[in-house]
């Protein structure tokens, strides 16, 4: 849709019968406003010596780091400016359950995508080629709340008239197309080449194409609002055929896979195995060229070191990184809630499943974080909601995360669900807010041309940048990718070549 709704962002004044707890739950803002506005930070106390640093214990840190000890390298640390590590695979737990607070699942990885199933083998994921059932969606995967009621799976809800049926099956026949050139995978690496459709916006694609079907139209934004938190004229035309043509057709594939606590899941079982190198609530505010080496400045310590991959966002680097090249991404900026449930709404029809999308409604929806018990519907629940704020400038949508205060964002999510849910007020007993000014890099028309990605992407080093947004793709498998080439590069840099 071309702009995010007004009425999700005014409270609508209604009293709730039951006092709803919660609040904002903190992100990390204020320590990366001080890097943003340059705060002079304390004198270093302390010299530590260590041959390589990685910044950032996101998913391409944790896979840095993961990289490492796998080749047997254990001389480096990780620091990270919050005091929970995992970045956009990060959880919380209540005494319901545990939930995600942004990505909560994997897509199954095709044989192509070796070192994510590297990673899924020595996790107990994947064993013998077989993947863990327990880990695997359980149906009902996802429904769809339209014309009063819901729908199991969305292509019940959105066909309506012959003419959708056509558009959406020459779609599905474009679609099937462009993933037999080999150039649209996961990781992107594998097959990524330049192309003309990153010239326009996946709108303006659809427009040449003579896609006029409304419900294809709001099917694409929403998967594009999904993966990359931005509306159609938002975004790259390559990028929006990649989120179809990088997967596998529905029915040809199980999964996705998926956990209570989301990617939180994979933070955790990484952590098991480098934690002993991480070191949390440490945000760097200075790296810079020191002799034949480099000067890291971290909370009150000086680390002294032949190279850096840095995992953190790549707008970071030239607030920090001596020679950092600049950067100008649009980075998508999202509201998650936590919503504790002390019982479900009264259903009618179908079971609640996995995903639940609300059709017309500027948000995604919402998982269920007790989903996967492969037992019985437990008494309460959490549900996690997501909301991209698509559709305004970057800097517009920053601003009004920040201007909102906690209760007016949980009028308007509990006003949204209420649509569907008549009776939420009555389940929720809180309302846990997390906001994200920088969630996702978008990729804009013109990103995988841009000079500036395809510099960070082949910096000679001493500093190697591995965040996702070097692809320009906020998936885990491109964070995985884009950490283990730079812990890749700089071993060859440190002169020891995996």
């Amino acid at each position: 849709m071309a702009a995010v709704a007004a009425a999700p962002f005014v409270a609508c004044g209604r009293k709730t019968e039951r006092r709803i707890g919660g609040g904002f739950v903190d992100d990390g803002g204020a320590r990366g406003h001080r890097l943003r506005d340059r705060v002079p930070a304390a004198a270093p106390r302390r010299t530590e010596r260590v041959p390589l640093v990685i910044v950032g214990g996101g998913i391409a840190g944790l896979c840095a780091a993961w990289r490492l000890r796998r080749r047997g390298h254990t001389d480096f640390v990780l620091l990270e400016l919050e005091d929970e590590p995992g970045g956009n695979a990060r959880s919380g737990v209540n005494e319901v359950t545990s939930y995600p607070w942004a990505a909560h699942y994997v897509p199954v990885p095709d044989a192509r995508a070796t070192h994510v199933r590297e990673l899924f083998e020595e996790l107990g994921v994947l064993r013998d080629g077989v993947w863990d059932p327990r880990m695997l969606v359980t149906q009902p995967r996802e429904r769809i709340f339209r014309w009063g009621r819901w729908h199991e799976g969305f292509e019940a809800a959105l066909v309506r008239t012959p003419a959708d049926r056509d558009e959406f099956r020459r779609f599905a026949d474009e679609v099937a197309g462009m993933r037999a050139t080999g150039a649209f995978t996961i990781p992107s690496s594998l097959g990524v080449r330049p192309s003309p459709l990153d010239g326009v916006s996946m709108a303006r694609w659809m427009d040449d194409r003579g896609y006029r079907s409304p419900e294809l139209r709001w099917y694409v934004d929403y998967a594009c609002r999904d993966d990359y938190g931005a509306a159609l004229a938002e975004t790259s035309a390559w990028a929006g055929i990649h989120y179809f043509a990088s997967r596998a057709p529905d029915g040809e594939t199980s999964g996705p896979l998926t956990w209570p606590e989301g990617n939180g899941w994979i933070t955790r079982r990484l952590m098991e195995r480098v934690g002993e190198h991480v070191r949390t609530g440490a945000p760097v505010h200075r790296v810079e060229r020191a002799g034949t080496g480099l000067r890291v400045l971290a909370g009150d310590t000086e680390y002294r070191t032949d190279a850096v991959v840095w995992a953190a966002p790549s707008f970071l680097a030239p607030y920090v990184v001596e020679g950092a090249p600049a950067v100008r991404f649009d980075y998508s900026p999202w509201i998650t809630a936590n919503l504790t449930l002390d019982r479900w709404p009264e259903e009618h029809g179908f079971e609640p499943a996995w995903d639940n999308v609300i059709h017309g409604s500027p948000s995604l929806g919402y998982v269920s974080a007790t989903h996967q018990t492969h037992a019985f519907r437990p008494e309460r629940t959490v549900w996690t909601y997501y909301h991209a704020l698509s559709g305004h400038s970057a800097a517009e949508a920053r601003a009004l995360l920040l201007r909102r205060g906690w209760a007016e964002w949980k009028e308007a999510i509990l006003a949204e669900l209420e649509t569907a849910h008549p009776d939420i007020r009555a389940c929720v007993s809180r309302v846990d807010v997390m906001r994200m000014g920088h969630a996702m890099v978008r990729p804009t028309p013109g990103f995988l041309a841009d000079p500036a990605r395809q510099a960070l992407a082949r910096a000679p080093g001493p500093v190697f940048y591995a965040h996702s947004d070097v692809s320009g793709l906020s998936l885990f498998e491109e964070a995985q990718d884009r950490g283990i080439a730079a812990a890749d590069r700089a071993l060859a840099w440190l002169g020891r070549p995996a």
